[in-house]
């Protein structure tokens, strides 16, 4: 019996190019360093009352406030977000269910791009009682021009070194075969980090002091962004 012969559809494509048209692989790599476009601030604002409408109300009190201060800040904030809220009854030692206290608790994300205000509202939040100040966490927005730049630098790069591998063997490139996005991240910290690198809070107990305090000299962070793409060529028959 005679075994049929496949076809030329089905025959298997050649993934390393023929002496006619050698292939070249090889991958390109860009890796950047920029200044930060945003910075983001987690408030954290705490009230508590000996009951539940006392506590809500107080949370309510200092929840404006924190909002009122950063709205005073017009353009330079971005974007301003209500988070987690809660309302937690707080049980006395013993025996029973007997609450002995409510604690409120509500955060706030504000996202600001104007870095020369950003050292002066993270003093005042901070100032306030019963709050709490995370960050900042500089980043760069998803659409940032630093992504574009990352991505057109590692394809030069590649195209580069395909160029310099068919120079050393005396030939030259013929045509791109593939361009392959094989990830391109910004090495940025998450939103929320574990352990920020910076944490401020305001006085737990007591009034704030009369005196406003002096804004902090925030320095932004550099973003580092990267980017990596795999490339495939065909070259001129090299005279080996």
């Amino acid at each position: 019996m005679t075994t049929p012969q496949p076809t030329p559809a089905q025959e298997p494509a050649v993934p390393y190019g023929t002496p006619d048209a050698p292939r070249i692989a090889v991958r390109g790599e860009a890796r950047l360093e920029v200044d930060p476009e945003i910075a983001r601030l987690g408030i954290t604002v705490t009230a508590r009352g000996k009951d539940r409408r006392a506590a809500l109300d107080d949370l309510t009190r200092r929840n404006t406030l924190a909002l009122d201060l950063i709205k005073t800040y017009g353009e330079a904030v971005e974007k301003v977000e209500t988070g987690s809220f809660s309302i937690t009854p707080q049980l006395k030692e013993g025996r029973g269910e007997r609450i002995h206290a409510y604690h409120g608790r509500v955060h706030i994300t504000a996202e600001l791009t104007d870095f020369t205000a950003l050292g002066e509202l993270t003093t005042r939040l901070a100032d306030l009682d019963l709050t709490q100040v995370t960050g900042p966490w500089w980043a760069l927005r998803p659409n940032s021009p630093a992504h574009r730049q990352a991505r057109q630098q590692a394809v030069r790069e590649a195209v580069q070194r395909a160029r310099e591998y068919a120079e050393a063997l005396g030939t030259s490139l013929a045509a791109l075969v593939e361009l392959a996005d094989i990830g391109a991240e910004n090495t940025q910290p998450p939103a929320y980090p574990a352990n920020p690198g910076s944490r401020m809070r305001s006085a737990a107990y007591g009034a704030a002091e009369d005196t406003t305090a002096a804004p902090l000299d925030l320095e932004p962070q550099r973003q580092r962004v990267y980017a990596q793409v795999n490339a495939r060529f065909t070259m001129a028959p090299p005279q080996l």
